[in-house]
C-alpha cells in the first residue's frame, strides 16, 4: 500500500507523525509533501520526517487562499502523478483533497474545530473518510457534505499522538530558561485563518501580565509577529523550531488564541487560558464546560506562579493516553 500524508500547518506534524509511524510499521511506503507555512518544515526536520515542501501560505484573504487552493492543488497532482497512491490523508489540507479527487485517489481529512465553513466545505465533500472527535454532533458537519463520511474517536487528538510523549527538560536550556523561576508558553492568534477576525486586546494584555510576572516563551506563528514581538521586548521567542509539548508539559501556565496547543495543555494536565474569539467549537465548548480550560475573559486576574511538585505529580498521574492505531484504522477507511 502507497499512501501520501500532506502536512499544512504546524500542528499537523505532531497530529500525524504516529500516524506515519505505524503505517510503516505496517509495511506501507509513505511519502509527505509539507507546505512551507509557520514551523511546519522545521518541525518535519525536527522529528525526522522527510519531506517535499510544496508551496507556501498566500495570506489570509479569501481570494489569495482561493489563488494559493489552486497553484498548491495544482503543484501536488503533478508531484503526485505516477506515484501510484492508494490513499490521501490530510489534517484540514483542502489541497491534497482536491490533487487526490483530481487523481482519483481516495482521501481521508481530519480535524477537530467545526467552524472552518470554508475550509469544510471544500475537504468533506472530496474526501471519503472525515475522521473526527465524537465531541462534535454529526448534525454540525451535515452541511458540508459529511453525512456518512464521519469516524468518530472519543477523546482528544492530543491524547493520540501524545500517548508516547514524555517531556525532555532539555528544552529549558535550549532557551536560556529558568527551572525555579514561574514559565508561561504563549500562543499567538492565528491572524491569518479565516475563521479568526477579530482584534484580540484582550491577548495583548495577558502578555504584559504575563511579562511581569515571570518568563514567557512566545511561540508566534508568522514573521511579522515575530518582529513585532522582539520590537516588545521581555519575552524568551525561539528562533528554530522547539519542543513544543515538552515546553508546554514543563510550563505553570499555558495561554493560546488557537486551539492545539491548548489541548495539549489538558492533555499534559497543564493549566491552560484561551483567549480565541471566534466561534467556539464542540470539543472546546466541553472542556471549558468541565473546567478543564479556562476562558480568559480579564487579564488582570491571571496570575502567574510555579506549580508544585505534587501538582506537576498528580497531572502526569491522571494523563489520558490513547492507542493512535485507532485513528490509523479510521483514516483507513476510506480506501
Amino acid at each position: 500500500m502507497r499512501v501520501w500524508v500532506d502536512l499544512t500547518n504546524s500542528p499537523h506534524v505532531l497530529v500525524l507523525r504516529p500516524v506515519i509511524e505505524r503505517l510503516r510499521a505496517r509495511g506501507a511506503e509513505v511519502e509527505v509533501t509539507a507546505r512551507d507555512f509557520a514551523q511546519t518544515v522545521a518541525l518535519c526536520e525536527l522529528h525526522g520526517i522527510d519531506a517535499a515542501v510544496i508551496g507556501h501560505h498566500r495570506g489570509g484573504k479569501l481570494a489569495a487562499k482561493a489563488r494559493g487552493l489552486v497553484d498548491r492543488s495544482l503543484a501536488l497532482r503533478s508531484w503526485a502523478r505516477g506515484r501510484n497512491f492508494d490513499l490521501a490523508i490530510g489534517h484540514g489540507s483542502n489541497d491534497v483533497s482536491v490533487a487526490a479527487r483530481m487523481l482519483g485517489v481516495p482521501a481521508s481529512t481530519m480535524f477537530d474545530y467545526e467552524w472552518a465553513t470554508v475550509q469544510h466545505n471544500v475537504n468533506c465533500r472530496l474526501a471519503q473518510a472525515v475522521v473526527v472527535p465524537d465531541a462534535i454532533p454529526p448534525e454540525r458537519l451535515d452541511r458540508y457534505g459529511a453525512r456518512g463520511k464521519l469516524r468518530r474517536y472519543p477523546g482528544l487528538k492530543e491524547e493520540y499522538y501524545l500517548a508516547d510523549f514524555e517531556p525532555d527538560r532539555a528544552v529549558l536550556d535550549q532557551l536560556g530558561l529558568d527551572s525555579e523561576q514561574p514559565l508561561a508558553v504563549v500562543r499567538t492568534p492565528p491572524a491569518v485563518s479565516l475563521y479568526h477576525r477579530f482584534e484580540n486586546n484582550a491577548f495583548s494584555e495577558v502578555l504584559i501580565r504575563l511579562r511581569e510576572q515571570g518568563q514567557v516563551v512566545v511561540l508566534p506563528r508568522t514573521e511579522e509577529q515575530r518582529v513585532e514581538l522582539v520590537q516588545a521586548g521581555g519575552f524568551v521567542i525561539p528562533e528554530v523550531a522547539v519542543d513544543g509539548p515538552s515546553l508546554v508539559a514543563l510550563a505553570d501556565l499555558v495561554v493560546s488564541a488557537g486551539g492545539t496547543m491548548n489541548r495539549e495543555a489538558v492533555a499534559l494536565g497543564t493549566p491552560v487560558l484561551t483567549t480565541f474569539e471566534g466561534k467556539i467549537g464542540a470539543v472546546d465548548e466541553k472542556l471549558i464546560a468541565d473546567r478543564r480550560m479556562g476562558r480568559l475573559d480579564d487579564p488582570a486576574t491571571v496570575v502567574l506562579e510555579r506549580r508544585s511538585k505534587a501538582d506537576e505529580a498528580a497531572a502526569d498521574a491522571g494523563r489520558v493516553r490513547r492507542d493512535p492505531e485507532l485513528l490509523v484504522e479510521l483514516l483507513l477507511s476510506a480506501r
